[in-house]
């Protein structure tokens, strides 16, 4: 970025209480090969260190710009405050305990100069709280076993997810209309590549170009209850917005899923109701007969 012309890449990096591991996140966009970027750090009121380091390296180095908010907004809000701020042609998301390897901008953006309708993503090295590498790539642990990672891949997408949204690239432009649902807690990411799907194919790099960081902070475990919640309503979410576009059988293992977690959440009631929407969607899945037969949500 030079003088008032706007950067190549906005990296948007979203914080909260990582001053472990922001410090090496910021040194990995820094050491990037290509240099025409900005890093806007949206800091969500940490209680931590976090803060002061960040204002440490954005003192030294101008391409990084900062938010800081006030009380803690959750990170929908977050990323959507450093997507409204962006300024470069390009997107890419960041978490601010992970880590890029120098090349990664380098052998994503020639993709996108072919064509800026693709999002562009890559494989990522599960490293553990200390950087060491466990062994593991992030498609083979988070759902994308097996599965097309490149192409159309909304109607995937609409089961389950499977991108590394730390490694993503797109056009700023493709995403007007598109952000992160702040009524999501957990599943607002999930979402936001869903929205993307919806309009764009997916261009993946099966070279790792990122280090997942896989620590105690990242576990939704101790929440069990709002997962489940936020599942429901991600669920609901996406027929309403996207039932017209789904297939009988996508439709039913939706209606299914909710009906499990309502009655992981003992509201049986709803549990029935929800089973007997997804025969009604797809009638040929015996699961969903049993359960109407049993009372039992398998």
């Amino acid at each position: 970025m030079t003088g008032n012309n706007p950067p190549l890449v906005s990296v948007v990096m979203p914080s909260y209480n990582h001053e472990l591991y922001i410090a090496q996140a910021i040194e990995s966009v820094q050491e990037q090969t290509v240099r025409d970027w900005e890093l806007i750090i949206i800091d969500d009121a940490s209680r931590d260190q976090s803060r002061q380091v960040i204002e440490r390296y954005a003192a030294n180095d101008k391409r990084i710009r900062t938010i800081f908010h006030d009380t803690n907004q959750g990170i929908a809000r977050t990323f959507n405050d450093g997507l409204d701020a962006a300024k470069g042609r390009y997107i890419a998301l960041f978490a601010s305990d992970d880590l890029w390897i120098p090349l990664k901008l380098q052998k994503q953006l020639p993709i996108l100069e072919k064509n800026d309708n693709l999002i562009v993503w890559s494989e990522g090295l599960v490293v553990d709280s200390e950087g060491n590498p466990t062994g593991e790539l992030f498609t083979e642990n988070y759902g994308g076993k097996g599965r097309e990672k490149s192409g159309d891949l909304f109607a995937q997408l609409l089961e389950s997810s499977f991108i590394c949204g730390q490694s993503c690239l797109f056009k700023r432009d493709n995403i007007r209309n598109i952000r992160f649902d702040p009524a999501l807690k957990y599943f607002n990411d999930y979402k936001f590549q869903i929205d993307l799907a919806s309009r764009y194919s997916y261009y993946f790099i099966p070279e790792p170009l990122i280090k997942y960081r896989r620590h105690g902070n990242n576990t939704t475990s101790r929440d069990s209850e709002n997962w489940w919640k936020d599942t429901v309503l991600l669920r609901q979410t996406l027929i309403r917005d996207y039932g017209s576009k789904m297939s009988p059988a996508v439709k039913g293992k939706l209606l299914y899923s909710i009906a499990k977690n309502f009655s992981l959440l003992k509201d049986q009631s709803r549990a029935r109701a929800y089973a007997q929407k997804a025969f009604l969607a797809y009638p040929f899945r015996l699961r969903y007969a049993k359960a109407l037969l049993t009372g039992e949500i398998l």
